[in-house]
């Protein structure tokens, strides 16, 4: 659960729903790829990689709260082959997130 803190005027600020929901997103997901393609158990050290990856570059994202999903996304900011690795896991994980999170995966389609 993603709690919000205001800001206090001493350079910390609201902590960012939306992110916090975009990484157990991708959390769940490389997950379920890792599992899926028996690589390890909870996650395998590419799979690990992949996902501090992905989490730093969510942090970083210069939209903020109001961050599109990455792939209607303007402004890259994935290096090409982890690109190509995050689509690999998004395309494996996809159809396996309406059976095992149902409403994770519906609120991920439709960018709630």
């Amino acid at each position: 659960m993603c709690l919000i803190m205001s800001s206090d005027g001493a350079g910390r600020t609201m902590k960012n729903t939306r992110i916090e929901s975009e990484k157990e997103t991708l959390r769940i997901m490389i997950s379920l790829y890792c599992r899926g393609q028996r690589h390890g158990e909870p996650l395998c050290a590419h799979c690990r990689d992949l996902l501090d990856y992905a989490a730093k570059r969510l942090e970083a994202c210069r939209y903020g709260n109001a961050k599109p999903a990455c792939s209607k996304c303007t402004a890259h900011c994935y290096k090409p082959v982890m690109r190509e690795n995050i689509r690999k896991v998004m395309r494996y994980s996809g159809p396996r997130m309406i059976i095992h999170f149902p409403l994770r995966a519906l609120k991920h389609l439709f960018g709630t």
